[in-house]
């Protein structure tokens, strides 16, 4: 039997706000991308659309438009100062939390970069995105250590990462800002809602998206298998970079287990809610 459709309606606006919400979290995270988030959370192919094409693709997609901004501007402001708190008391577990996001969507992430088939190019791009990911998040954050002075342009510069992260799945814009000395000043300024850090770091945002969003467009429907089995390789080598090497001791591994176990529940159960809506609505 059917649910009634405005059940489905409900369901889908809940689930795409707790995917904006999460996205914007993981954009303000060391570490993790908010472009890949969109990617597993199938949100990045329609949002680009919306960008390059949006005669056409706003009327196609503006149900779930609204409820994802909301949830992103929740979580990239509302949790600003929740993840400096958690990144305070814990930034091993909190990071543990994301990693099983990630983890949890990486099978219909494969699933997904196959669909128009597997062949050598793709598997090239697969490794050769993981290696020059994984070798340039090493560097940024395990060998640089320079260190500038926060100010009006440091912090347009850091919107402009933001941007690149959100239209280039496993740009990490947060560990690049770590290694420069720039990530705990702008998340202080966000948590305060500063409107000298939000008027500095929004226009970097948006002209960044702007110059690369038709870029990314044109390579993923051109060269489809390639773009997706690179994406693959970089959501996988930007999750490894990042796994925890220390802890304070048992407490914090058994936590960050269960938190890693929940990230992981939670990924599941919106790959589900994603399958459960799609075969009510054949």
């Amino acid at each position: 039997m059917r649910r009634p459709q405005n059940q489905d309606f409900l369901m889908r606006w809940l689930r795409d706000l707790l995917c904006g919400v999460l996205i914007g979290a993981g954009a303000i995270l060391p570490g993790v991308s908010g472009g890949v988030l969109a990617v597993v959370f199938d949100i990045y192919r329609p949002f680009m659309e919306v960008l390059t094409h949006p005669r056409s693709a706003v009327p196609k997609y503006w149900i779930w438009f609204f409820p994802i901004a909301l949830g992103w501007c929740v979580g990239f402001l509302g949790f600003a100062k929740g993840i400096a708190a958690c990144l305070d008391q814990s930034a091993t577990v909190t990071i543990w939390l994301f990693i099983g996001l990630i983890v949890g969507t990486v099978p219909s992430l494969f699933r997904e970069a196959g669909r128009e088939g597997r062949s050598a190019a793709s598997w090239l791009s697969f490794f050769l995105c993981a290696l020059v990911m994984f070798a340039s998040l090493f560097y940024v954050s395990r060998i640089v250590h320079a260190q500038v002075e926060p100010n009006f342009w440091w912090y347009n510069f850091c919107g402009a990462l933001w941007g690149m992260s959100v239209v280039i799945p496993g740009m990490t814009s947060s560990s690049v800002m770590m290694a420069l000395g720039l990530y705990q000043p702008m998340l202080e300024g966000l948590a305060r809602l500063d409107l000298v850090v939000l008027a500095a770091c929004i226009p970097g945002m948006v002209l960044a998206v702007a110059l690369l969003a038709r870029f990314m467009s044109w390579f993923l429907r051109r060269h489809y298998a390639v773009a997706f089995h690179g994406i693959l390789g970089i959501v996988l080598a930007s999750t490894l970079v990042i796994v925890p090497l220390s802890y304070t001791g048992g407490g914090e591994i058994l936590l960050s287990a269960l938190c890693c176990g929940c990230g992981f529940a939670l990924a599941f159960f919106l790959a589900r809610l994603d399958r459960r809506i799609g075969e009510n609505r054949a």
